[in-house]
C-alpha cells in the first residue's frame, strides 16, 4: 500500500495554549499538496502565539484572508488520501486532524499513523535512516511549512522504502 506523509502548522505548540490547524500538506505518490485553513467560528478565543508564527511565517490575518472553510479542506484532503495510508512524523497531527473535523461537522475522516511504526513494520539500519534524512534535508530546505514537510518525510520514505512511497516518487541518490 502507498503512504502518504501529513503534516499540520499550527497556531501555537499545545504547552503554549489551545491550538487549532491552520496548514494542512500532503506528500507522496507523485504530488505535494497543500491547504491553508481560514479559523472557524468553533475556535474563537483559540491561542495564537508569535512563536508559532515565527516558525510557520503565516500571520492570522494572512490564514483569515487566504485559508479555506474547514469543511472544504477536510474534504479535499480526504478525496486526495483515497484510502490509502497516511503517516506524519509527530503524534499532535492526528490532533488537529480531529481538530478540523470537528469544526467541519465531521467524524475523524482516517488514521494518521506515526512514522515510527512504518519503521517497526519494515526496519532499516540507523544508517540508511540518517542518509535519508540527509538527503531530504538537501532537498526540502524549506521547513515549518505543511507542504515542504509532508514532501520532507515522503521523500525519507521514498528514500528507505521505494515500495511503500508509490512508484511516482523517485529515490533521490547521495
Amino acid at each position: 500500500m502507498t503512504i502518504l506523509s501529513i503534516d499540520f502548522e499550527a497556531s501555537c505548540l499545545p504547552r503554549h495554549g489551545r491550538s487549532f490547524p491552520i496548514e494542512v500538506g500532503l506528500a507522496g505518490d507523485g504530488m505535494t499538496r497543500s491547504w491553508l485553513i481560514r479559523p472557524h467560528d468553533a475556535w474563537a478565543g483559540w491561542d495564537w502565539t508569535a512563536e508559532a508564527q515565527a516558525l510557520h511565517g503565516l500571520t492570522y490575518a494572512q490564514v483569515v484572508q487566504d485559508g479555506m472553510p474547514a469543511d472544504v479542506v477536510l474534504a479535499q484532503l480526504v478525496e486526495a488520501v483515497a484510502g490509502r495510508r497516511v503517516v506524519a512524523d509527530s503524534l499532535i497531527d492526528q490532533y488537529w486532524l480531529d481538530t478540523l473535523a470537528a469544526a467541519a461537522g465531521k467524524p475523524f475522516p482516517f488514521v494518521i499513523d506515526h512514522i515510527a511504526l512504518v519503521l517497526d513494520e519494515h526496519p532499516v539500519e540507523e544508517a540508511r535512516i540518517a542518509a535519508a534524512v540527509a538527503i531530504a534535508d538537501r532537498h526540502c530546505p524549506t521547513r515549518h511549512r505543511a507542504g515542504s514537510d509532508a514532501r520532507w518525510l515522503a521523500m525519507v520514505i521514498a528514500h528507505l522504502s521505494p515500495t511503500l512511497a508509490g512508484s511516482r516518487l523517485p529515490v533521490l541518490a547521495s
